[in-house]
């Protein structure tokens, strides 16, 4: 009885995935127009969705207020500025829904709150949640990297944030610490850059698995390496000025990054025998 019982469980699952339609992603070349394409629909879909696009930004902005008070609060100063440049690399997962406005103004669905949020629930955020596993792995893995390197660079001494800015910016020896933190960072910024930026809007667009979606990212960026560094390298700028006004920019920068990653996605790639691509 349980060897048909099997048996019939996997004819089921091998019914599943045969019925299961193939779905090849193709990489297009693209340029830099595209990058000025995307953006300026990425600012239009920003105006005829602010409300939506707005929340994402606030909800962005007051993480990062909150990460700023609890480590203040704690006194470890010296963390504020991996941890605010480190949280870029979860952006892309609340972005997410930003994607999803994104997709439902492409497509001429409705907007609506339950929908738009919900979208990491459905079947296919299965997929983007295992996504966001991956991106908070390497968020991890840039504070244990800073922290390490404080630690080479002053040792366990504990210094408090009036102190903070005169130690690092003053010294020699924090400058060789901010000039080894930000290589580290952009090192690793690129890399998760590489396997996100056509990931998450994938997983969203299609029914594929994460492994698909990092793979076609990977392959996407190294078909098209110069725009891809290009649109990495104005992301980072953004993000920094961002920074540097304490989250506040943010609310704004997310959102449209947001838009315009969908839109540069859409142009990046298509799908074989995909009328809709």
């Amino acid at each position: 009885m349980s060897e048909a019982v099997e048996g019939t469980t996997l004819s089921t699952t091998q019914h599943e995935e045969h019925a299961r339609p193939k779905i090849k992603p193709i990489i297009r070349n693209i340029s830099s127009e595209d990058i000025s394409a995307a953006l300026s629909a990425g600012f239009r879909d920003f105006q005829e969705n602010f409300k939506f696009s707005l929340f994402f930004g606030l909800f962005y902005a007051v993480g990062g207020w909150i990460m700023i008070w609890f480590l203040t609060g704690l006194d470890l100063p010296y963390l504020v500025y991996p941890l605010a440049s480190g949280f870029a690399l979860i952006a892309p997962f609340v972005a997410a829904g930003l994607y999803e406005v994104s997709r439902r103004k492409e497509m001429g669905e409705t907007m609506e709150w339950g929908g738009i949020l919900g979208a990491i629930f459905s079947k296919r955020g299965k997929e983007l949640r295992w996504m966001a596993i991956v991106t908070g792995f390497a968020f991890i893995i840039w504070i244990d990297i800073a922290i390490f390197l404080y630690v080479i660079f002053f040792g366990l001494q504990e210094i408090n944030i009036s102190d903070l800015l005169g130690v690092v910016i003053g010294s020699p020896r924090g400058a060789l610490f901010l000039l080894a933190g930000n290589i580290t960072g952009a090192i690793l910024g690129m890399a998760v850059f590489s396997i996100t930026v056509v990931a998450f809007p994938l997983l969203l667009h299609k029914d594929v698995d994460f492994v698909t979606g990092m793979i076609t990212s990977v392959q996407a960026v190294l078909k098209n390496p110069k725009t891809m560094i290009s649109w990495a390298a104005f992301i980072a700028v953004m993000l920094a000025v961002s920074l540097a006004s304490f989250f506040v920019g943010i609310i704004v920068v997310l959102p449209l990054l947001g838009h315009a990653t969908w839109h540069l996605y859409r142009r990046t790639v298509s799908f074989e025998g995909d009328e809709e691509a």
